[in-house]
């Protein structure tokens, strides 16, 4: 466990949970009806990555899929995340209607916190990464992302919506990069 391993862990999560891209979905959300616990959707969310993370590979072991597989077809999936992020088109949906009033689990920490980029690349991180860095790496993303949620309706207010697409964008490009890292990694 480095500081080094620790902020790329960081950095690599906080790009593909991108909860500052997500900003405008979970206001939407907000804006629709869907009443957002902050607590316990970021708790959700915790409990999944971390639940992955260790069970994940036995989960896949089930099903006869090879982890290098799995991260070979998240590095598809983090690619399209990326290309969704700059290009402005969705290739992933939620359908909040069916969730009823509160959406703090489904669909705030399932799918949008920790959906499959998301799982896709904690399994990946696990071939390069020690447990401990990736542990450290969920937790301060989960405190950011607790912030946020908490925060919504105040950073809606303040935050202008240009640099909520820039930012949206630089995190997309980031993300192509890390899929095709991925990829080639798993590939060559």
């Amino acid at each position: 466990m480095s500081t080094t391993a620790i902020l790329s862990v960081s950095l690599i999560l906080f790009s593909v949970i991108d909860i500052i891209g997500s900003l405008p979905v979970i206001i939407n959300m907000k804006k629709e009806g869907l009443v957002i616990k902050p607590s316990l959707a970021t708790g959700s969310a915790g409990i999944i990555m971390i639940a992955f993370l260790f069970f994940g590979a036995a989960i896949l072991g089930i099903f006869g899929i090879e982890v290098s597989s799995f991260a070979l077809a998240g590095s598809l999936i983090i690619f399209f995340i990326g290309l969704e992020m700059i290009l402005g088109i969705r290739f992933f949906r939620t359908n909040p209607d069916e969730e009823g009033e509160s959406g703090s689990i489904v669909p705030i920490a399932f799918p949008l916190l920790a959906g499959a980029g998301t799982l896709t690349t904690i399994i990946s991180l696990k071939a390069e990464y020690d447990t401990a860095s990736i542990i450290i790496g969920i937790i301060l993303n989960l405190i950011f992302i607790y912030f946020v949620l908490r925060s919504s309706d105040w950073l809606e207010k303040k935050i202008p919506p240009a640099v909520m697409v820039s930012l949206r964008k630089v995190f997309g490009i980031l993300l192509i990069a890390i899929a095709i890292q991925m990829a080639r990694q798993y590939i060559g």
